[in-house]
């Protein structure tokens, strides 16, 4: 910006987005002090840089107004672990797969992980047969993104909430109207 700038000429472009041509350096910043505004350059690895006329504190706002909106509208998906045990009775199981279910639908995602202790180890087949029927029984709010894997002594499965489907103007999913059209 301004003084910053240490190409010797450069090609120029107006507040309202209009060619000026190829000036010399001090003579554009010169021109953009007179119309009260700031020469800043925009495409430094054109030949010559491309420099334009702006008002760089006002653009410097704007700048950290949309990243501040932009930071307001993302959305964080933390990973939520639930640890099992081979021997984990029913009733127990049914509470945590109620309590993976909220996590889901909260739009977070789900890391499973089962540890056995012991001879349980030697159970793999089963172990996986666990967490595949709690991946299968969740298949309604959720899909599986890392199918079951063993990590050291633990074994787990990462499960995403599935996305929900957009409603388009007439209150119609894209699945309801591409039905529609085929009829």
């Amino acid at each position: 910006m301004n003084e910053q700038i240490r190409a010797p000429k450069v090609r120029v472009v107006d507040e309202n987005g209009k060619q000026l041509g190829v000036f010399i350096t001090a003579e554009a910043i010169r021109m953009a002090r007179s119309r009260g505004y700031d020469l800043v350059e925009v495409a430094p690895t054109a030949d010559p840089p491309v420099c334009r006329f702006i008002d760089y504190d006002k653009f410097r706002y704007e700048m950290a107004k949309k990243a501040k909106e932009a930071k307001r509208n993302q959305t964080i998906i933390e990973v939520k672990e639930i640890r099992l045990r081979l021997g984990t009775d029913v009733h127990d199981m049914e509470t945590k797969m109620k309590k993976i279910r909220e996590f889901l639908e909260e739009g977070n995602k789900v890391k499973v992980t089962l540890r056995p202790r012991g001879r349980e180890r030697a159970l793999e087949e089963q172990i996986r047969q666990k967490l595949l029927s709690i991946a299968e029984k969740l298949s309604d709010v959720g899909q599986v993104e890392q199918d079951v894997r063993a990590e050291g002594r633990n074994f787990y499965f990462m499960i995403a909430p599935k996305k929900k489907k957009e409603a388009t103007k007439d209150g119609k999913t894209e699945e309801q109207q591409d039905s529609s059209q085929e009829v």
